[in-house]
């Protein structure tokens, strides 16, 4: 807001020269001016000449809408002359400067002239030149059009004119304006930053509004200290804009659109601190100017993104115990499947219709297997993963289904990027911020400084765990292909998701960033979370590598509690050196399987030797204990050694960390004579109690 006496007379000049120069004679109307105009209008058959005066333009900022019509024109009549009568020329020409439109910087609407040297001059108003006053006077006419980022040529154009207006009107002379007219068009590089982060500058306004209801942070100065990174803003949008023609591109050779023009994708965008979860670049779309929308905020299907929280319920059982304890390697079968909840069948497929047979937990989650991981929920719990989920800052509507498990629930990509946390920092979830401080502009009070909302909701070995199998996503699984693409040599973990939209989750020690690809009226998408928002990330990470805060990636660390052991894939038990193949696997202490791989060497088929159990294979089992028994039905492979622990064992050892050689041995020592005679006697026992009935 500025004063009638702080505006600089070469800009009361050069506004009076622009839009009513004859404002300090006449009484609010100008009848020269209406005469001329209604002149041109007549004679060349339009009504584009305008005759408001600064007066006029004012009653119409204030109470009027833009209509041309006749009972608008009365009414403004009427305003005006009460406003010519109430106030003085200079009271009325300083709320003209203070209340004018003059266009957009970002998602800032810009209101007067004090606010408009600040935002395409990058000074004070006070300190403005003469081309500057002429450059602003010339904004009100079509602030768009003359925009000097959008349309500098315009803009120069116009200023020249208003220039050549104030020389007819004797305010300048012909050396001012010959100096004038050659001189640059000003343009404050500077004050273009919230252009680049619009959707970002919303949240922050929101922020700010809900915060301090009851202060006007238009009428008054604050300094608002907030959490972007420039740096990787400006990486966002061209890994967006480079992203997005892919996109384009896919989609077009799509049959439902042949012969069509197909809608064009939204993107959002949201990369923030790992650790601290401050948001230090973020995207709402692909264009700010086309769409104000924030999908950053928009609620769709997670999809497999939501995976990772399914299999870290399923390891928290090394931790809380359970019914069954499951571990990486424990092994499920990944075949066509009908499961009942509620009376009602649910059969999921997996996205290429391809089934991978007997796998271990790490390659379902890897290959975002669909009804692997289904039957992985159904065995913690459907109400754990959502526990799991609510854990995590996911608390709209999810519910306890086979659903679940392959993210139907909605939620935002910002609450995606925040869940994330939770793997990323130790099994720490931290909420999502973008202020950091709130001054105040006048005496610097602290209004407001930033504590992150943290909370320790998941064991530091299942965090570990869960990102060493999202490791194996961008090194064998279904975002194999990207780090060799982009040149992403950093440990990395990540996961693909698509549901009626492309989804990818991913981070590195530094960065954590979430992408989503998708239609605003939720059409399908029809392509992969790998081909739809995975490059945009990867470009996104790989242009972040280039700064020094985010290089020093370094490799997830196992916190203390985490053991690892050579593991033949087909079985998910200790290799032994008949094994084709083996694979390093990590575990919670106490949690190993432990025996050896019975396909090759280890012992008899179907028989697991765990910790002194002896475990024969499990009985198939259908999802409805109700149904007739089929092949098809869900169950937990045992005829290889599927690795899973009796949850008594697991329970103890991990309590006492005791090793898992040590409970072999213990095992191998117990006599076996005196197990036969138990076993003898329970028999004959059962058989006696058949013949007392």
């Amino acid at each position: 807001m500025v004063k009638f006496h702080d505006i600089p007379p070469i800009l009361v000049q050069a506004v009076t020269s622009a839009e009513d120069k004859r404002f300090f004679q006449h009484a609010g109307f100008d009848p020269i001016r209406i005469i001329k105009a209604f002149y041109v209008d007549l004679k060349e058959g339009r009504k584009d000449q305008g005759a408001s005066t600064l007066s006029m333009q004012l009653a119409r900022m204030f109470f009027l809408d833009q209509d041309k019509r006749w009972t608008r024109k009365a009414a403004e009549a009427i305003i005006t002359l009460q406003l010519e009568q109430k106030l003085s020329k200079e009271e009325i020409f300083e709320d003209y400067c203070n209340q004018i439109y003059l266009g957009y910087r970002g998602s800032f609407r810009i209101r007067g002239f004090g606010e408009a040297a600040e935002a395409f001059l990058g000074k004070d108003l006070s300190q403005i030149t003469l081309p500057e006053a002429a450059q602003l006077a010339g904004l009100p006419r079509w602030p768009a059009y003359f925009d000097p980022y959008n349309h500098p040529e315009h803009a120069r154009e116009r200023r020249n004119v208003v220039l050549s207006l104030m020389r007819s009107n004797g305010y300048i002379a012909d050396r001012d304006y010959a100096l004038a007219i050659e001189a640059p068009l000003t343009v404050a590089r500077g004050a273009t930053q919230s252009v680049e982060a619009p959707y970002f500058v919303d949240l922050v306004n929101d922020a700010l509004q809900s915060m301090f209801q009851d202060e006007n942070f238009q009428a008054n100065a604050f300094r608002v200290y907030t959490t972007l990174d420039m740096h990787l803003q400006r990486a966002a949008t061209e890994a967006i804009r480079k992203g997005m023609i892919l996109v384009d591109e896919q989609i077009k050779k799509q049959r439902r659109f042949k012969g069509q023009t197909p809608p064009q994708a939204q993107v959002a965008l949201v990369a923030i601190d790992p650790q601290t979860a401050e948001v230090k670049a973020l995207a709402g779309g692909r264009n700010y100017g086309l769409s104000q929308l924030n999908h950053v905020l928009a609620k769709r299907q997670p999809g497999s993104i939501f995976k990772p929280f399914v299999y870290a319920a399923a390891l928290d059982t090394g931790v809380e115990g359970g019914t069954r304890v499951l571990t990486t390697s424990t092994m499920v079968e990944d075949a066509p499947t009908t499961f009942w909840f509620d009376g009602k069948p649910y059969e999921p497929s997996n996205f290429e219709k391809e089934f991978y047979g007997d796998v271990t937990l790490r390659t379902a989650l890897a290959h975002s297997l669909n009804v692997a991981t289904v039957k992985v929920a159904e065995m913690v719990g459907y109400d754990k993963v959502v526990d799991m989920a609510n854990r995590a800052g996911m608390n709209y509507k999810i519910q306890p289904t086979p659903a679940v498990a392959l993210g139907s629930y909605e939620i935002t990509p910002l609450e995606a990027a925040g869940a994330y946390t939770m793997f990323s920092n130790n099994g720490n979830y931290v909420k999502p911020s973008i202020l950091r401080m709130v001054r105040d502009g006048k005496d610097g009070k602290v209004l407001f400084k930033n504590k992150p909302e943290e909370k320790h909701v998941l064991d530091p070995r299942v965090a570990y765990l869960v990102t060493n199998l999202m490791e194996e996503v961008l090194r064998t699984g279904t975002a194999a292909g990207i780090p060799g693409k982009y040149g992403l040599n950093v440990p990395a973990a990540g996961k693909t998701g698509t549901s009626h939209d492309g989804w990818f989750a991913g981070f590195t020690s530094e960065l954590l960033c979430v992408v989503w690809v998708g239609f605003d009226d939720n059409e399908k998408l029809d392509l992969q979370g790998a081909h739809s928002a995975a490059p945009i990330w990867a470009q996104f990470m790989k242009s972040a590598l280039a700064y020094r805060e985010y290089r020093g990636a370094k490799p997830f660390q196992a916190p203390d509690g985490i053991v690892s052991i050579d593991i033949d894939p087909e079985t998910g038990m200790p290799a032994t050196p008949a094994c084709p193949t083996t694979k390093k696997e990590f575990y919670i202490a106490g949690t190993e399987p432990v025996g050896a791989c019975p396909k090759h060497g280890g012992g008899r088929q179907g028989i697991t030797n765990v910790a002194g159990w002896d475990t024969s294979p499990a009985e198939k089992t259908v999802a409805n204990p109700g149904a007739v028994p089929t092949d098809t039905a869900p169950r937990i492979v045992g005829s290889g050694g599927d690795g899973q622990v009796a949850p008594g064992a697991v329970a103890r050892r991990a309590a006492r960390q005791e090793p898992p050689e040590a409970a072999a041995a213990a095992a191998q020592a117990e006599p076996p004579e005196p197990a036969k005679k138990d076993e003898k006697k329970g028999f004959w026992n059962r058989l006696k109690g058949v013949f007392k009935k």
